[in-house]
């Protein structure tokens, strides 16, 4: 945890999206003060017609990016964060900014599990999530 799932219609090259997913965890990083090891990226490439929404009553291509996070976070810092985000993905992929959707789900400390880190994640402080 976190997790970032970015759900697109079409496809990408495999260096687009290591570009995305190395500024995904960057920002996040930065905005959530985190450890940059906790974070995972999916870009999963659902192909033409993959992903819509419903623009001026008629179905429009989009994309949704899902983000797993530590419970407790503002609403103000998580608008900052869906913000950085979306700008990501404008500026790497080219993803229409009014065609992407940031949604959060959040989660307690005992939710998340990272052997590498030592177990269940640490209660939220300032220092990590």
């Amino acid at each position: 945890m976190p997790y970032l799932q970015l759900d697109v219609n079409g496809h990408y090259s495999v260096e687009d999206k290591k570009r995305l997913a190395s500024k995904l965890c960057a920002t996040y990083a930065r905005i959530m003060t985190v450890d940059m090891r906790r974070i995972s990226v999916a870009i999963r490439e659902l192909g033409e017609g993959g992903v819509w929404r419903i623009v001026d009553g008629e179905p429009t291509p989009t994309a949704v990016l899902m983000c797993d996070i530590r419970r407790g976070r503002s609403a103000e810092l998580r608008l900052e964060l869906a913000k950085a985000l979306c700008n990501d993905c404008v500026d790497i992929l080219g993803l229409r900014e009014d065609r992407l959707n940031v949604e959060f789900t959040q989660h307690t400390g005992d939710e998340m599990y990272h052997p590498t880190l030592g177990g269940w994640s640490p209660e939220w402080s300032s220092d990590e999530t």
